[in-house]
């Protein structure tokens, strides 16, 4: 029998886990992943990692996520990636597909055979009342990506730091709303990193070129006058990786400060911003470069004060 691990933002796959056991009765083998508002990615692989353990099998394993692209469904490909025999992935959980995940992993004992059965059903799913006149499916016109070599500078729509990068509300919220046509996420470490970047480029909105570039690289496409066609939104993972690219010469005057995962010696100042010292002076010395910042996890939120929070965090 597959295992399942049904993963969510938020209590969401509790829910639907407690709907699914009203219906279908209580299961086992399942195992619920959350992932809270105050946590990072690092937070999420040892949920994943946990439950994964409570499996005393070596049965194939199932995850079931709310959104392609989020978080969760992020490191559950990592997982996937390192295991692609004996794991898989489902987005887009609804209550269909995971009633019928109980019953088809009684047929079924491999997990991509399960999830190749489930997506069909999923989508079957969803109707509506008054229902909807059948009509051939739209052709989605894909956007030509931007050429690289017009005259004139790259322009930065939008500048964050984000310590999960390129996740669900990166993608569904942020993208749409700063009119970006090229996602870039700037720096080192993810450029170094063959498995990161693939699954960057995978989370990807439609019509939305992600590219991951070195700090370095980054510093040279600012000062070159042949992007001019490129309407860029840029990521950090950290906030000195933003400071090196500014005194580099990328011409960011405003940053975005969205999420900073919490680790050992950080303090939380505000639900999704962990930062120490380091992190600090390394905001001081971007504010006396001009950089504004404006705190919002999402684009409907009010904007905070960041120095506000560090000083009423009294962060050491």
């Amino acid at each position: 029998m597959v295992n399942l691990i049904v993963a969510s933002h938020g209590d969401f796959a509790k829910g639907i886990l407690m709907s699914g056991s009203m219906i279908f009765g209580e299961q086992e083998n399942v195992e619920v992943v959350t992932f809270q508002p105050t946590e990072g990615p690092d937070d999420l692989d040892k949920h994943y990692q946990e439950a994964l353990a409570k499996f005393d099998n070596d049965d194939d394993t199932l995850f079931l996520v709310d959104l392609w692209g989020g978080s969760p469904f992020n490191r559950a490909s990592l997982l996937q990636k390192q295991d692609p025999e004996h794991k898989a992935i489902v987005a887009g959980l609804n209550l269909p597909m995971l009633i019928e995940a109980y019953g088809g992993r009684l047929g079924k004992d491999k997990a991509a055979d399960l999830a190749q059965y489930l997506v069909p059903v999923a989508k079957d799913g969803v109707k509506s009342v008054p229902e909807t006149e059948e009509a051939a499916p739209a052709q989605v016109e894909k956007k030509a990506a931007p050429a690289n070599f017009k005259a004139g500078h790259i322009n930065i729509k939008l500048a964050r730091l984000d310590t999960r990068l390129l996740h669900g509300q990166v993608a569904t919220a942020w993208t749409p709303d700063s009119k970006a046509n090229r996602i870039i996420v700037v720096s080192d470490a993810v450029a170094r990193d063959e498995l990161r970047k693939s699954l960057i480029k995978q989370a990807a909105p439609n019509n939305v070129r992600a590219n991951i570039v070195p700090i370095s690289k980054m510093v040279e496409v600012a000062n070159d006058d042949r992007f001019g066609g490129v309407e860029a939104f840029l990521l950090f993972e950290t906030v000195e990786d933003v400071l090196r690219a500014v005194e580099g010469g990328v011409p960011i005057k405003s940053l975005n400060v969205g999420s900073m995962a919490h680790s050992e010696g950080k303090t939380m100042v505000n639900k999704v911003l962990s930062m120490d010292k380091t992190d600090v002076a390394a905001f001081e010395k971007l504010r006396d470069l001009g950089v504004k910042f404006d705190v919002r996890k999402v684009p409907s939120d009010s904007s905070a004060n960041l120095f506000d929070l560090i000083k009423k965090a009294n962060v050491k």
